[in-house]
């Protein structure tokens, strides 16, 4: 099981350090809206902390997603991984590659955690969804959302400790006083319950 609770104030600002300095995202995420931006989930097979078997796994992991985004995408304006889930906010004028390459990293990614785990056969992936972005409200409430996961599941009590998401880049680009403002002007209580309409 993902071990980030149990991780003393040190241990965990080292791991973040570390990120930092080898993983950090290929982009500088832009602050607008335009056509094209998708918000992508891929889950674990019920909901199993299949990514976050351990912290090796987690790094390993995020750079191999950001490393297939970097490839195939116009842009990644968000990200954040989970032990049994994530969440991606990317700019794409095709989706159905998008879907494909992430499809083809989930499979090669299965095998080889199966073979680690001596697990041939098990489910890993359940599936992978997708959402249009349907104006600036919804673009800046999705980076919220994106943003907020890990303290929303209880990982974290801040966007900037956890070391698997743009999170930090986006607090250090846009400014703490801006990020606070995006937050409190496109809050997540009611995030895709029907105010994402394009006329609203």
């Amino acid at each position: 099981m993902y071990a980030w609770r149990k991780l003393t104030k040190k241990q965990r600002e080292e791991l973040l350090e570390f990120r930092i300095h080898n993983h950090r995202p290929w982009h500088r995420p832009p602050h607008v809206f335009n056509d094209g931006q998708f918000h992508l989930t891929g889950a674990c097979f019920e909901h199993r902390p299949h990514i976050g078997l351990n912290l090796t796994r987690m790094a390993d992991f995020s750079r191999e997603l950001l490393e297939t985004l970097g490839e195939n995408t116009d842009q990644l304006l968000a990200w954040c991984v989970l032990p049994n889930h994530y969440h991606l906010l990317v700019a794409t004028n095709d989706l159905k590659r998008i879907k494909q390459v992430l499809g083809r990293l989930h499979g090669r990614i299965s095998r080889e955690w199966n073979l680690e785990e001596n697990t041939t056969g098990r489910k890993v992936w359940y599936r992978c969804s997708d959402r249009a972005m349907r104006g600036p409200r919804h673009h800046w409430a999705t980076i919220n959302y994106i943003h907020n996961n890990p303290v929303h599941h209880s990982y974290v009590q801040r966007w900037t400790d956890w070391p698997f998401s743009s999170a930090r880049e986006f607090v250090d680009e846009l400014g703490r006083e801006k990020a606070a403002a995006v937050w409190r002007e496109y809050p997540v209580l009611d995030y895709g319950k029907g105010w994402d309409d394009p006329e609203l």
